[in-house]
């Protein structure tokens, strides 16, 4: 059975440099990822948050939030 992982970001270079190097690394054999961008869809901003995400991009996985880089604070995306 497959795990879920979440990428978040905003769509800038950073996000972008990290969902092509980090989020699409993942083996798809273990991992679905979805990729979610925070800039278009604000009303998961507050999932996010509630996943640990304090900046993107930002990866959750297995409970947990990975910061990758720094892109823009969750703030900045409300």
């Amino acid at each position: 059975m497959k795990s879920k992982a979440i990428f978040y970001h905003a769509g800038c270079p950073v996000c972008v440099q990290a969902e092509q190097s980090v989020a699409n690394a993942l083996d798809p054999a273990k991992y679905d990822v979805e990729h979610v961008h925070l800039g278009n869809d604000k009303g998961r901003v507050s999932e996010a948050e509630a996943a640990g995400v304090k900046s993107v991009p930002a990866l959750v996985m297995d409970g947990s939030a990975f910061h990758i880089n720094f892109g823009a604070g969750i703030e900045a995306l409300k």
